[in-house]
């Protein structure tokens, strides 16, 4: 089983949020990134903020710097 990661960091945002979250399961990391989305983001959780979520999910884990950021 491979980890996985989320990490904030790799888009830009109003609250700069550095937040990274990982973990063995899908499951778990999508429940804990949910979890992060309605709770500092403002996002409603909804089965297509599931599925974007899932997206962004990448092998491994997160790196210590923080990653280049993406366009908006």
């Amino acid at each position: 089983m491979a980890r996985k990661y989320i990490d904030c960091r790799e888009f830009p945002s109003d609250s700069k949020c550095t937040v990274a979250l990982c973990a063995d399961s899908d499951a778990e990391l999508l429940d804990a990134a949910v979890q992060h989305a309605v709770a500092v983001h403002k996002h409603q959780d909804t089965p297509e903020l599931r599925q974007q979520l899932m997206t962004l999910f990448k092998s491994g884990t997160p790196p210590l710097e923080a990653p280049a950021q993406q366009a908006a």
